[in-house]
């Protein structure tokens, strides 16, 4: 019998937890308490915000129902691990959806975890290979959990930095935002040293450090971070116009290709057409074309049409010498 009623509590709120009608009798008996006493506790659940639905009946049930508001969980060993290895699986790669809300959750659970479960997470993930898009750019998910939780302490952050030309430098600056494009993750953050806001590829952060030193934020030059950084990475490259017709509907290209090349005009309901600014190199953009199952022409730019050409030739030599 569990006589602590706080304990009581949370395993009562684990039982609920699980996508089924417990009927109170079921209840009682996994507690160890009577049926009244069950229902005392489901009133107690219900004022801290858990809503549970009861239903009529000789023996009556209990439900976890969905809430406006998500009250905390309760999760056990390995619905914990579970969690934590995918987070990491997906925080280590810039995947498409996987956003800083995600990175935010993975900081605070493995902020509680207790060593052990750390240790069980740590070896699944060195023994896992994900399958992921992009560039392949790795980044270890404790770099992105010391990033998140100083953006979100308004903590300033240390790190070791190198440039795309493998320039190294050291960096003190106060972290605003961190951004994934769907390919890579990015840090907006105002560079003490320098005096102006900088934006940094996570892939090539190296030993971050929180340094305990709090901070209010300064005012971005633009109104949301992501705007910034599209900003920052079309000033560092020379962008170029695409236009493409494809034989195909624009929702499925536009399922397709990443969002921020933005979504096709409808030319009819079996084909569109796609005008957009690229900063990406040529050989990148040839590659996320060859991919998609359906016919297209290039119109602009002549650099995507020549690097198609040699490309459709190659893969003609590949297939002759076969």
């Amino acid at each position: 019998m569990t006589t602590d009623t706080p304990a009581r509590l949370l395993q009562l709120l684990s039982l609920l937890q699980t996508p089924r009608e417990w009927p109170g009798g079921e209840l009682a008996e996994r507690l160890g308490v009577s049926r009244r006493t069950v229902r005392r506790d489901i009133d107690r659940l219900r004022e801290l915000g858990y809503p549970v639905q009861a239903t009529m009946g000789s023996d009556g049930g209990y439900r976890l129902m969905a809430g406006k508001a998500m009250p905390p969980l309760v999760l056990d060993d390995e619905e914990a691990v579970a969690i934590a290895v995918g987070l990491r699986a997906g925080a280590g790669h810039a995947v498409e959806g996987v956003e800083e809300a995600a990175v935010r959750a993975l900081a605070k659970l493995e902020q509680v975890l207790p060593a052990r479960l750390r240790h069980r997470v740590a070896t699944l993930q060195a023994a896992t290979t994900a399958r992921t898009s992009g560039d392949g750019a790795r980044i270890a998910p404790e770099t992105l959990t010391v990033m998140a939780s100083t953006v979100a302490g308004r903590e300033r952050l240390r790190f070791a930095y190198r440039s795309g030309d493998g320039t190294p430098s050291r960096r003190l600056t106060e972290p605003y935002r961190l951004v994934s494009t769907g390919r890579r993750w990015y840090l907006v953050a105002y560079d003490l040293d320098r005096a102006d806001w900088r934006t940094f590829r996570v892939d090539r952060v190296g030993d971050p450090l929180a340094t305990g030193t709090r901070f209010t934020p300064r005012e971005l030059p633009t109104g949301s971070a992501a705007e910034y950084l599209r900003r920052s990475v079309f000033r560092q490259r020379e962008t170029y116009e695409v236009d493409v017709t494809f034989a195909a509907p624009s929702a499925f290209i536009a399922a397709r290709l990443p969002h921020w090349m933005g979504v096709p005009e409808p030319i009819d309901a079996q084909s569109c057409r796609l005008r957009a600014s690229v900063s990406d190199p040529v050989e990148w953009l040839t590659g996320q074309l060859a991919s998609l199952d359906c016919d297209f022409m290039v119109h602009e730019p002549p650099a995507l049409v020549g690097h198609l050409r040699e490309l459709g030739a190659r893969l003609t030599r590949a297939a002759d010498a076969g």
